[in-house]
């Protein structure tokens, strides 16, 4: 039997070389990838009952998505473990169907560093990976100790793999994971980014407090660059009263160091990172050291950011051609309807033993009223109740596209129907995507929509 032998020359070995790499494209290895990502996820009722049109349009956007993601800031479980004794607001666990709801829905990869990581403690913690395990979901940004937490995690999907790191800022301070030693192991919790802040007041200002403090008594250290610190707060002179805030050095390090990993280890890499912090009275913008940070992490190689937190949108930024969207909003905001809250909760509204969830979830929504105790509860603002998801395209390496299409989650609604997505129309639709194009004026982001979708411009 004669032997074809195929070289470089030979025109078969030509054909299967151009065959090969049509396949290759066409499994993405150098070829495209879309992403879809969706602000906060906290739900608590079924999702799979509903079929509006609205809806369902906007789970196609969802499934249409080599990968779906999603911040998942709340718990799974059956309220089985002890609350913690601090919280982010509403203790947030869901049963664990919910997994399985927004499994259905099309998301394949979850961040879960969130200031709510440890509403429930450690138990709420391993509950929760558990449920999302045993449904071989993909999620990243909390662990038994910082390694874990830090870690990037790791999604294969036909058109490439993607890797996510995960991280917030917001958070009580038990809810920060540990490193672990040759002696002792380290403390389940979330990946940590936390930063420095210091008041700037005018130098006249500056120095008669230092008199004010040392004719009562206040110790107070001196630090470099002229700040003095008292009793966790810092303070500097300067010409204008203003808050500046910087990254944390050694959580900026660790967690640059799992994105050039990640970045080795996958053909993308998105950072999810959960931050509340606002620059100055101005919610609608990120604290100082967030755009720090999060140039950062582009420079380190992730493929974008996708950041949320606040529970508004927040602007977008191009840079270096890769886009940083400093808060989608929220995707699902079901915090009405969580069927258990600790005793705490009921403590801050003077609600007694025998008050219901209803009676609390009533009194702390009085339309921006202040409650017993001076409590004043954000989501009578229907700015919480309308957001986007973005859709990313990208071919070998780069972001091509990046659309966004509006939300709304039903702000004028009963409690019972509130805070599930559908896409908006008409008129609120143009609206939301005018009020995002105008927070993403400042760093320069030019945005046109047509036909109520936004198309960000990537220079």
């Amino acid at each position: 039997m004669k032997i074809l032998r195929i070289g470089r020359e030979n025109p078969i070995a030509i054909s299967l070389n151009k065959m090969h790499s049509l396949e290759r494209t066409m499994l993405g290895v150098g070829g495209m990838i879309s992403i879809v990502a969706t602000g906060d996820s906290l739900a608590t009722m079924r999702l799979a009952v509903y079929d509006e049109e609205p809806y369902r349009s906007m789970l196609q956007i969802i499934r249409s998505g080599d990968v779906s993601f999603t911040n998942l800031e709340m718990l799974l479980g059956n309220f089985e473990s002890a609350p913690a004794a601090e919280s982010g607001g509403t203790y947030v666990m869901g049963e664990p169907f919910m997994a399985e709801e927004l499994k259905w829905m099309g998301f394949n990869l979850y961040s879960r560093a969130n200031n709510h990581s440890m509403d429930f403690g450690e138990g709420g913690l391993f509950s929760t990976t558990r449920i999302l395990d045993r449904l071989g979901l993909v999620h990243a940004g909390v662990g038994e100790n910082l390694a874990r937490a830090r870690s990037p995690v790791y999604l294969e999907t036909k058109n490439g793999r993607v890797a996510i790191v995960s991280m917030s800022s917001s958070f009580a301070s038990f809810g920060r994971a540990g490193e672990a030693r040759g002696d002792l192991i380290g403390r389940p919790g979330l990946n940590p980014l936390r930063y420095q802040a210091k008041l700037v007041i005018p130098h006249k200002a500056m120095s008669q407090m230092k008199q004010v403090f040392k004719e009562a008594g206040v110790p107070f250290r001196k630090e470099k660059g002229g700040v003095i610190s008292v009793m966790n707060l810092r303070f500097a002179g300067g010409t204008k009263p203003e808050i500046v805030t910087t990254p944390n050095e050694a959580d900026l390090k660790g967690i640059v160091a799992s994105i050039k990993d990640a970045k080795r280890q996958s053909d993308y890499v998105f950072v999810s990172l959960h931050v509340h912090e606002q620059r100055g009275s101005d919610r609608e913008r990120p604290a100082e050291f967030v755009e720090i940070f999060c140039r950062k992490c582009l420079d380190a190689g992730a493929s974008a950011i996708i950041g949320h937190g606040p529970h508004l949108l927040r602007g977008i930024e191009i840079y270096k051609k890769k886009p940083i969207m400093y808060s989608l909003g929220n995707f699902i905001f079901m915090n009405e309807t969580v069927r258990f809250q600790p005793s705490e909760n009921y403590d801050k509204f003077g609600l007694g033993w025998n008050a219901t969830p209803a009676d609390f979830y009533d009194t702390r929504a009085r339309k921006g009223k202040k409650a017993e105790g001076g409590h004043k509860w954000f989501t009578y603002d229907p700015l919480y109740w309308e957001s986007v998801i973005a859709k990313m395209t990208f071919e070998d390496g780069a972001i091509r596209e990046l659309q966004l299409c509006p939300l709304t989650l039903g702000f004028e609604k009963a409690r019972s129907q509130r805070g599930r997505p559908m896409l908006a129309e008409g008129k609120h639709a143009k609206a939301i995507l005018e009020r995002l194009r105008k927070l993403s004026l400042p760093y320069g982001t030019k945005m046109s929509i047509v036909d109520n979708v936004g198309k960000v411009a990537l220079g």
